[in-house]
């Protein structure tokens, strides 16, 4: 059976859903004022796999992921730019398409934009004023009221007290406590606005997921998850709005995945080591990157260098080496002892570096045997993690940097094998590491010596 990390219980437990059959998923997705990061880009790829791997499992999933599209940083971009809040948000709407359509990402099944749904959310601020949760300040702001929340803090394992201590907290004399945080926020010149009870303004950040989820997965869903850097105060005052208005448990099982780091230090534009997926994707084939994202657990931390794409590129060469040549198609059959390893390895809080050993193991296998059974298999079980969906010769154009004619190759690889039998084994590496210099990899086995690039 499936167990998921329950960020909210601090332990695995086993994922039952609500509905039989069914799941319903919430993940935070992008404020798009700008090209998406290594960070979204685990989001997009992490979550997809959880999806698919439902999906694969037999349940009747629906998918939602937002999208911010009015904000701080929206506007300010907009005002900077000279342009027009909806130009500017379209525009890297279908810049996050595009990069997450070359990751592999599949489509939600729902994706929400904020500003569809500010009646909901002013219907749901309404709702906690009304229930002495919240309150409008003199400066025509609403604020949550964090104290009427006896629960707060049960998700980041904070008290109020800790957090009023240790927390650097904007100082805003309107509100009552510190850790209030805004609901709405009144109208200011040459920013969008709507109407509302409190006056002209916009939504906080925060109200903008509770009313979302809410209204397309039901006041209380299977699974809510986003990156950990959100697990406060984000989603922890996302539970104190929505249980709070709706009188009922918000999730049941809450999902967090790890940073992002490069070379082993936190990413930021601060430290110049923040880097853009389409950055990335000018250096590395997508698939790689994918690949790269899913070796590691979820829950670790990423770090981000040349060195581990490069040994990523390596490991996912190995795979479709394996299948060179076979012409089969992608089945999975759930009778085999692979299929039982790779479900445990899954169905164990979605270990990922598991179930590519799984792969490799199959691979291996291949190389012995060139059984088509096996190769179906492979690329079945890789399926559901959204790799080995190419061909191999593909794959292998596609991470060519080499414009080594394949004749000639072949030629140095006759020749190696000429030396070998002559015992001349130093001309046999001289001319395998010449090949090496430029961008070909050998590999011996029983039925020869194989390339890729």
């Amino acid at each position: 059976m499936l167990k998921i990390y329950n960020t909210l219980a601090r332990e695995k437990q086993t994922f039952v859903p609500m509905v039989a059959g069914k799941v319903s998923m919430y993940v935070c997705g992008m404020t798009v004022y700008d090209f998406c990061h290594l960070g979204h880009a685990r989001v997009m790829v992490v979550f997809d796999m959880v999806s698919r791997w439902l999906r694969a499992s037999g349940l009747d999933v629906i998918y939602v992921r937002n999208i911010t599209d009015i904000d701080d940083k929206i506007i300010k971009r907009a005002r900077e730019n000279g342009e027009d809040i909806s130009v500017l948000t379209q525009r890297f709407i279908d810049a996050m398409d595009e990069d997450s359509a070359l990751l592999g990402v599949l489509r939600p099944d729902i994706e929400p934009r904020a500003t569809e749904h500010v009646l909901g959310m002013i219907e749901m601020i309404s709702t906690l004023i009304e229930k002495s949760h919240a309150y409008q300040a003199e400066n025509g702001d609403v604020f949550y009221a964090v104290n009427s929340f006896q629960n707060y803090g049960k998700l980041s394992g904070k008290s109020l007290e800790d957090l009023r201590a240790g927390e650097r907290v904007e100082v805003d004399t309107f509100k009552r406590d510190p850790m209030d945080f805004v609901l709405w926020k009144s109208v200011k010149p040459n920013e969008p606005s709507w109407d509302s009870p409190w006056g002209k303004g916009r939504p906080g950040w925060h109200i903008e997921c509770s009313v979302m989820g809410a209204c397309h997965l039901g006041k209380h869903f299977d699974i809510h998850g986003g990156g950990q850097d959100l697990q406060f105060p984000h989603h922890e005052n996302e539970i104190a709005q929505s249980e709070a208005a709706n009188d009922c448990t918000f999730v049941n099982y809450w999902m967090h995945n790890g940073f992002v780091r490069v070379d082993d230090e936190k990413m930021s534009k601060s430290l110049g080591n923040f880097f853009t997926i389409r950055e990335v994707l000018k250096k590395y084939d997508a698939e790689v990157v994918r690949f790269f994202i899913l070796r590691a657990h979820y829950r670790s931390p990423l770090n981000y260098s040349d060195k581990h794409l490069d040994d990523a590129k390596q490991a996912l060469s190995r795979l479709y080496t394996a299948l060179r040549g076979i012409d089969v198609v992608a089945k999975v059959d759930k009778s085999a002892a692979s299929y039982e390893a790779f479900k445990t390895a899954i169905d164990d809080d979605f270990n990922t570096p598991e179930a590519l050993a799984v792969l490799f193991d199959l691979a291996n296998t291949l190389n012995k045997s060139g059984d088509l059974a096996v190769a179906a298999q492979l690329k079945g079980l890789a399926n559901i993690l959204g790799l080995l969906a190419r061909s191999s010769e593909d794959f292998m154009q596609a991470g060519s940097s080499s414009s080594l004619d394949v004749a000639l190759i072949e030629a140095q690889i006759f020749a190696r094998s000429e030396a070998k039998k002559a015992k001349d084994f130093a001309e046999a590496d001289r001319i395998r590491k010449d090949l090496l210099d430029q961008g070909i990899i050998l590999e011996d086995n029983s039925q020869g010596t194989i390339w890729r690039r």
